[in-house]
């Protein structure tokens, strides 16, 4: 679960970004963190940078495939 400290600098939208799952060893959409909907493993990428395959660390195989979900995307202003 990823964690911050200051909810007022966060800002809620209804983006279908968000509800899209993305397969290990393809490029992230968006920069940000994104959570493995089986394993809750969270990573942070830069947008256009591979997701990682499904050796990116101790992923127990009997939760399920690795399947990235967009949790936090920044915005540049």
């Amino acid at each position: 679960m990823a964690l911050y400290k200051y909810g007022a600098r966060l800002e809620l939208i209804n983006d279908p970004a968000f509800d899209a799952n993305h397969t290990p060893g393809t490029a992230a959409p968006h920069p940000g963190i994104y959570r493995c909907t089986n394993c809750g493993d969270e990573i942070a990428i830069a947008g256009g940078h591979i997701l990682p395959p499904q050796n990116h660390r101790q992923h127990n195989p009997l939760n399920g495939p690795i399947n990235w979900q967009l949790l936090v995307y920044p915005v540049q202003r």
